[in-house]
């Protein structure tokens, strides 16, 4: 056993003005959706700056997911394209609204969506495309967006690692897609426990996901309890859902959105301790942004170089030995039975994605990290790789 505490894969960064928040929220009497989930969402839209925009507190990144495809039509018949390197909740709700799903594999330089692959995978029943800005990297927006303006396609990203990140200059939220949905569940770059946002500069859009968020009501709970004259009617317009964030997890937002610039400052450092910690060794880095762009460094990726004297599995098996927690994103979708099965897919099809899958390991990466940690981390990988 170790001699030095376990080192996790990740824990959050929780402040003294976050739990003071919260407390007020629980002294105030409003501890479901109420005035901070909506002061979240005026913060994260001053945030990406851009006035233009609609944010939507949510429950969860997947919530924002679903709300977004169907206020944007999608359902059976319809197709969506999407990389098989992602977390499944970027596929599943595509089948929520019986759609079906076309995985497309990875650039091996960005370890995002192939724009060229998803070029070869558009049919005339293809009505959106999904691409996921990979562990705080941005996908390759400005040609994807070009190919779903050449085919009348409807884009959603899933920005769930990529806060705050940027292409071609701006900030993911930003850019011309339809929708773009952010996480805020425990390890990502900021948190409110569990939750997410969606953004949207279509006011029509905004107005659909906002009535489906909650029951398909066409006023929410917050302004008919609120109201200073009686205002107990309400209509039932379509069959919604329970997707909205609590002001307690609002009251965790407020705060952690700033210190969004903070934290990725201090993330970006940790990864380029790595960086240089595990020069000479059989190892890939991760990608880089292009000059002048950020990463949210949500995730730090290596992958085993060929030559590497023991393989992924091994080195995971070493590293918790030496009481070090690491993860491996993503198994990818096309390996999992449901999707594998339902698609007839074979790992052949996704050479990319197979391949980094065999090799990828993820670092422990998070703020409270020391720098000693991370030569803890690289000590242990020059121990076995070495």
């Amino acid at each position: 056993m170790p001699d030095k505490p376990f080192l996790p894969f990740a824990l959050p960064d929780i402040g003294e003005e976050e739990i003071a928040e919260v407390v007020d929220t629980l002294r105030s009497g409003w501890i479901t959706t109420g005035p901070k989930a909506r002061r979240f969402e005026e913060d994260f839209t001053a945030f990406l700056g851009d006035p233009g925009l609609h944010s939507l507190a949510v429950n969860s990144a997947t919530a924002g997911l679903h709300l977004a495809l169907e206020a944007l039509g999608i359902g059976p018949g319809d197709e969506v394209i999407t990389t098989t390197h992602t977390f499944t909740a970027t596929a599943e709700v595509v089948r929520y609204l019986g759609a079906d799903v076309k995985l497309v594999d990875i650039d091996p330089g960005t370890m995002c969506i192939d724009v060229q692959a998803l070029r070869a995978a558009i049919t005339p029943r293809t009505k959106a495309v999904m691409p996921v800005h990979y562990a705080g990297l941005a996908a390759d927006m400005q040609p994807l967006l070009a190919l779903a303006k050449e085919h009348g396609l409807k884009v959603v990203e899933d920005a769930a690692h990529a806060l705050p990140t940027t292409c071609a200059g701006r900030l993911v939220g930003t850019l011309a897609s339809d929708a773009t949905v952010f996480s805020f569940y425990a390890n990502k770059t900021i948190t409110t426990g569990e939750g997410g946002m969606v953004v949207t500069r279509d006011p029509a859009l905004a107005q659909r996901m906002r009535v489906m968020r909650l029951h398909g009501m066409s006023r929410d709970a917050f302004d008919r309890f609120t109201a200073t004259v009686p205002s107990w009617y309400y209509e039932i317009v379509a069959p919604g859902f329970k997707y909205n964030l609590t002001d307690i997890a609002a009251a965790l937002g407020l705060h952690q959105l700033k210190r969004a610039r903070a934290f990725q400052q201090r993330r970006e450092a940790l990864a380029l301790q790595y960086d240089e910690g595990v020069a000479g060794l059989p190892v890939i880095t991760p990608p880089r942004p292009r000059e002048g762009d950020l990463h949210a460094w949500h995730l730090y990726v290596l992958r085993l170089a060929d030559g590497a004297r023991i393989g992924r599995d091994a080195l995971i098996e070493h590293l918790y030995a030496a009481g070090i927690g690491c993860s491996v994103h993503y198994i990818p979708l096309h390996l999992q039975p449901y999707w594998r099965d339902r698609y007839a897919l074979r790992r052949e099809a996704f050479p990319h994605s197979q391949r980094a899958f065999d090799t990828m390991l993820s670092l422990p990466l998070y703020t409270r990290m020391s720098d000693a940690d991370v030569q803890r981390v690289v000590g242990a990988l020059r121990a076995a790789l070495g």
